[in-house]
């Protein structure tokens, strides 16, 4: 794991597999809001997030099993219980609860303050560096993303639901700053699926009821609950560790600006929902934030 300290370093370029660990943390936590939705149709929020992580702990746990990993130092245990408690558990429930009140477009640009709220906790926490163009592309994106919720038909309307998604966004950004340290001595992977385990714990209550609602799902439901499982946690999170392990923390949260546009193009394809011309100046924005921040560090 000591090689694994290099990944630290703020000025290093992005290789390929923080690339693909990028592009799949977009396309899954894009697609997981299309998905959030059919399954509210069929299960209440703690009983989709629930069914949700025991399908991705299964395989998390089979991972665990068979790799073995070294067991984590003491200070570094309130780390991992953080993130299963408050990344996976708290994040999920919140933005299924708000996902009921709020619009897509507004949940989209709500859960976009998490990259701001990053980018200033690693400065002052992980010492890490963020400079004029990277702070002017992360007002671009975060503009776009404003726009794109604007052009979203509904509006803007910040009501307790949209307080609980911006509860959710500040539980990934306080997240990635707690578990950052952990990549230093441990395998993203293990970090991930240590978070699925716990995560999955903490709703297990909620179990029951989820198999009771199972019983009685349709067919769309019972899809979009496994394929949540899959793909936004299980691939997506892992994903994200992986990203998290090899780029800076402000940096790596920085690219979570295509989620919005990456959505509204999934439910372009999946839902039939055409994007306004707003929708897509705002996605033109956002990735053009990206693209200044990742080429003026």
């Amino acid at each position: 794991m000591s090689a694994m300290t290099s990944t630290l370093n703020p000025t290093q370029r992005m290789d390929t597999t923080a690339a693909i660990a990028v592009a799949l943390t977009v396309v899954g936590w894009a697609s997981a809001f299309p998905a959030i939705r059919a399954g509210l149709a069929a299960f209440g929020p703690l009983e989709l997030g629930a069914l949700r992580f025991a399908i991705a702990a299964v395989p998390a746990a089979i991972f665990l099993a068979v790799k073995r990993p070294a067991l984590p130092r003491l200070d570094e245990l309130w780390r991992l219980v953080f993130g299963g408690a408050i990344f996976v558990a708290l994040y999920t429930a919140m933005l299924n609860f708000g996902e009921l009140t709020v619009s897509a477009g507004a949940a989209g640009f709500i859960i976009n303050v998490s990259p701001i709220f990053t980018a200033i906790m690693a400065l002052a926490l992980l010492g890490e560096r963020f400079s004029k163009w990277a702070w002017a592309g992360t007002a671009i994106s975060f503009a776009g993303i404003g726009i794109i919720a604007v052009g979203d038909g509904n509006g803007l309307h910040f009501n307790a639901g949209a307080l609980l998604v911006l509860g959710s966004a500040l539980c990934s950004a306080v997240n990635t700053i707690v578990q950052k340290p952990l990549f230093a001595r441990h395998h993203p992977l293990t970090i991930s699926a240590s978070n699925m385990i716990l995560g999955a714990l903490c709703l297990s209550p909620f179990l029951p009821s989820g198999f009771a609602q199972a019983a009685v799902a349709n067919t769309a439901g019972l899809g979009a609950v496994i394929f949540l499982g899959i793909v936004p946690s299980l691939i997506a999170y892992a994903a994200w560790a992986t990203a998290l392990s090899r780029l800076p923390a402000a940096r790596a949260s920085n690219f979570l600006y295509l989620v919005s546009p990456m959505c509204a193009l999934i439910g372009f394809f999946w839902l039939g929902e055409v994007p306004t011309l707003l929708g897509m100046l705002g996605g033109a924005l956002a990735l053009g934030g990206v693209i200044v921040v990742n080429l003026k560090r």
